[in-house]
C-alpha cells in the first residue's frame, strides 16, 4: 500500500514524464527549449526532474516552447491544477463541513481557478446554481453536484466525501428545518 507522499510523487513524476514526452516529440534540446521558453536551461531541466511539480508560469512556458496550440493549455492546466492540488485539503473541509457554507467552501476549494463559466461549460449544470452552491445558499442535488465534482478531477476520495457530506447537511437539514434557513434545491 502506498502512503499518500509516495502517491503525490508518483503523480509529480507523471507529469514530468508528460512534459518530457513533448519536448521529446517537438525535437529540442533543453537549451533550444530555453530560448523559446525564457528560461534557463537548468530550470527546465529541473521542471522535468520529477521530484518537484513547476510552477504553472513555468509549466506554461515550458510546453508554449515546444509548440503546443493554445487550444490544449487549458487540459494541460487541469491536469497541473490536479497534480499540484492536496486532496487531503478538501477530503478535511468535507469532513468538518456542518453547514451549506462548509460545503460550498470545500466546492470552491475544489473548483479554483476555474470560472463560472467554464464550470458551466464543463457540466452544464447553470453558473447561478453553482455559484449557490459555492455561496451555501442552495442545496445541491446529488447527481448534479457529482457532476461537478467528477468534471474537476475530484479523486475517488474526494467524491464520497461530497456524497457523505451532503447526505450529512441534508439529513440534518431535515431534522432541524426550524434551524436552517430554507434554501431551494438546485
Amino acid at each position: 500500500m502506498f502512503d499518500r507522499e509516495e502517491v503525490e510523487m508518483q503523480d509529480v513524476e507523471a507529469f514530468a514524464a508528460a512534459m518530457q514526452r513533448v519536448r521529446r516529440q517537438a525535437d529540442l534540446t533543453y537549451r533550444e527549449l530555453a530560448d523559446h521558453a525564457h528560461y534557463s536551461h537548468a530550470h527546465l531541466v529541473r521542471a522535468t526532474s520529477g521530484k518537484h511539480l513547476p510552477s504553472w508560469d513555468v509549466t506554461s512556458a515550458f510546453l508554449s516552447g515546444c509548440g503546443v496550440p493554445a487550444e490544449l493549455m487549458p487540459a494541460w492546466r487541469r491536469r497541473w491544477e490536479i497534480v499540484s492540488r492536496d486532496p487531503q485539503d478538501v477530503v478535511k473541509l468535507l469532513q468538518s463541513a456542518e453547514t451549506l457554507e462548509d460545503l460550498g467552501a470545500a466546492l470552491s476549494a475544489l473548483a479554483r481557478p476555474r470560472s463560472l463559466r467554464t464550470l458551466e461549460q464543463l457540466t452544464g449544470v447553470p453558473r447561478t446554481t453553482i455559484q449557490g452552491w459555492f455561496r451555501g445558499t442552495r442545496l445541491a442535488n446529488r447527481d448534479r453536484l457529482d457532476r461537478l465534482v467528477r468534471a474537476l478531477g475530484a479523486t475517488s476520495d474526494e467524491r464520497a466525501a461530497f456524497a457523505r457530506t451532503l447526505d450529512r447537511i441534508s439529513s440534518k437539514r431535515s431534522l432541524s428545518s426550524g434551524r436552517c434557513p430554507v434554501v431551494r434545491a438546485a
